[in-house]
């Protein structure tokens, strides 16, 4: 988890990390109580001042960073984690698609909701959601495409 929310990867408007690709997939492929536990593990660590996450130690540190702008989309990640293993369980590729699309609707709806306390209400689309959707969704797609190859393969060699 740590070295997916340090990965950057150049996209516009904003540079990508691949946060929201580890969060599907682990909850995909491990379901929702190894997710979960993955993930509250990390915030766990970056709780206790590890420099865990993306944009540490530059942007601060433990609880500091975890009360700040980016704060809703920890506890997003968090609670996507569990949605989207439970909805993705023993579903196909179009179902784990839509269960990871559910996960990042409650990642974006924990976002914006704790970004209200640090941006007009008027611009919270416009800086929590849309330079981040594309790059998202492109992230939901390599998973989907992953897990599908990979499925594949197990049948090939099965």
């Amino acid at each position: 988890m740590t070295l997916a929310a340090k990965a950057q990867v150049p996209f516009w408007p904003v540079p990508m990390t691949l946060h929201t690709m580890a969060v599907m997939a682990f909850a995909v492929l491990f379901g929702p109580r190894r997710a979960i536990a993955i993930f509250a593990a990390y915030l766990g660590a970056g709780a206790i001042g590890l420099p865990v996450f993306s944009g540490t130690p530059e942007r601060g540190v433990g609880l500091a960073y975890m009360i700040g702008p980016t704060g809703g989309y920890l506890l997003g990640y968090l609670l996507a984690s569990g949605a989207t293993g439970m909805l993705a369980s023993g579903r196909g590729t179009i179902g784990q698609v839509v269960a990871m699309l559910a996960g990042l609707t409650i990642v974006y709806a924990a976002g914006i909701a704790w970004l209200a306390a640090f941006v007009p209400a008027n611009r919270l689309l416009e800086l929590g959601v849309w330079p981040f959707l594309p790059g998202d969704l492109l992230k939901i797609a390599i998973v989907a495409f992953a897990l599908r190859f990979a499925s594949r393969l197990r049948s090939a060699h099965a």
